[in-house]
């Protein structure tokens, strides 16, 4: 293989020490260890990736085969949600099952200042805390090798690869990132991907590819958290070239650089499937594919003219069905049926007891008290089956793609949102208003109260931290522009 950077030298580097480490652990201090017909688990998160950004979400431009082929031989999941608008509280809820209230990692690290907004914003934790347990720490205890490729956004702003809040201080064996120097996606001189690109996507799934080539004799944990289709919108120039011959300035998604994010997005998928096909793991190992919140189409209520999440209304960073409903897919080998496709809703924190319950993996007795998710074992089992529960988002934040701070529960077809700044509500039916354009919270004036208590409970129960009023609130100097 090529050796196109420093980085990747250290990362094989890696490889090699863990596996000669590996190789001589007596079999009494191996008691622990994973059972060899355990599974290996790959995690994929896209970023920024809206409900409808692939070929088999709906999307009238991107061009998704290698994620659209997984769905066709997985399950797909039609309600699946990010646990906040905006990423680092969905990563953390990932790595922990833990809802971001809880955690009270509940904005993008560092987050935004806004001095003179309407609401004081909570004194959040502005990392994934340490002493909690993460999904990483629990399989490697139990013997499997785990990997952090890509963007991992959990640590303390000016503490970045610093020991306690860095991904390898929570349980990831290997982690790497974009290359110091790097502008946008585009790698520094002198760095390139084993194909000779010059683009980030190309070269962190060579190290994704590399890192399964290493662990295959035994179980290991791949989460390959991606940096596109996040802004800067930058593209591969061959793949840029090829969808401005194809946009169609009158269709949903009309952006060719946007499409050849996502294009290298699919082709990286589809590279790390065929890594194991090529060492016969596939039927041994199971794939998540998700995204951390929704497409971001708007920032300080400009369009941006990114992508589009239609027919879902706004995107990323706001309380919309936009900003948390993702696409989702899940094959788990000789459990899930090809083509299935399941309705019940879903939401990133159970991923977490999800996992543990696949490999067969107890976890952390005492962090699993904390865990908010559910296993959901039994929707990859039956999509018929259902779990009888409501799910909760709060963002006591204020955002330029959003429209200030908020709380929301999603009850059957139901979903209430309530607006912090004036504690309005909005209650919707998603069965008959996807698009969320019909409140009824006038008319199901006993409904909109149910959720609204129910909301206040869950508030109450996790010590979420409320946005309060503002003394120095000025319109005129808050930089704020939303609509409802």
């Amino acid at each position: 293989m090529k050796e196109s950077s420093d980085a990747k030298r250290h990362l094989c580097g890696l490889l090699l020490v863990t596996t000669l480490l590996w190789g001589c652990v007596g079999l009494d201090a191996c008691a622990g260890d994973a059972d060899p017909k355990q599974p290996n688990v790959v995690f994929l998160l896209a970023d920024d990736l809206g409900w409808t950004g692939l070929g088999c979400f709906g999307s009238d431009l991107y061009e998704t085969p290698h994620l659209d082929a997984l769905a066709k031989n997985s399950m797909k999941f039609t309600d699946a949600y990010a646990a906040c608008t905006v990423c680092s509280p969905t990563r953390a809820s990932i790595m922990t099952g833990m809802y971001p209230a809880r955690l009270r990692c509940t904005d993008f690290i560092a987050g935004q200042n806004r001095p003179y907004a309407k609401m004081r914003i909570p004194d959040w934790t502005k990392q994934l805390e340490s002493r909690h347990v993460t999904i990483a720490e629990v399989l490697q205890n139990a013997g499997y090798r785990a990997a952090h490729i890509g963007k991992w956004h959990l640590e303390a702003k000016g503490q970045v690869g610093v020991e306690g809040t860095d991904a390898k201080s929570q349980g990831f064996d290997v982690s790497l990132s974009r290359p110091k120097g790097s502008k946008g996606y585009f790698l520094p001189r002198g760095t390139q991907s084993d194909a000779g690109t010059n683009y980030l996507t190309d070269w962190l799934t060579d190290a994704a590819c590399d890192f399964i080539d290493q662990s295959k004799e035994e179980p290991f944990f791949l989460y390959f958290a991606y940096n596109v289709p996040h802004t800067p919108i930058q593209g591969r120039e061959d793949l840029v070239e090829y969808f401005r011959k194809k946009v169609d300035p009158n269709a949903t998604h009309n952006n060719a650089v946007y499409a050849a994010m996502v294009a290298s997005l699919d082709q990286s998928v589809g590279r790390v499937l065929d890594k194991l096909r090529e060492n016969n793991l596939d039927e041994h190992t199971i794939v998540i594919f998700t995204s951390d919140n929704g497409g971001l189409t708007q920032r300080n209520g400009k369009h941006d003219r990114f992508t589009e999440n239609l027919p879902l209304r706004r995107g990323k960073g706001s309380a919309y069905e936009g900003g948390v409903r993702v696409p989702t897919i899940i094959r788990w080998p000789g459990v899930t049926k090809a083509g299935s496709v399941c309705n019940e809703p879903i939401i990133t924190t159970d991923y977490y007891p999800t996992m543990l319950e696949m490999t067969e993996v107890s976890g952390d007795v005492d962090h699993n008290h904390s865990v908010d998710g559910r296993s959901i074992t039994s929707l990859l089992r039956n999509p018929n089956a259902t779990l009888d529960r409501n799910l909760y988002w709060h963002y006591p934040h204020y955002h330029a793609g959003g429209d200030g701070p908020y709380s929301a529960v999603r009850s059957g077809p139901f979903r209430l949102i309530e607006f912090h700044e004036d504690n309005s509500i909005r209650l919707y039916n998603l069965e008959s208003d996807l698009g969320e354009r019909n409140d009824l919270s006038s008319e199901l004036p006993d409904k909109a109260a149910e959720l609204r208590q129910d909301l206040h409970d869950w508030r109450q129960s996790v010590a979420a931290q409320m946005p309060t009023p503002n003394p120095n609130y000025d319109l005129e100097r808050s930089g704020l522009v939303r609509k409802k």
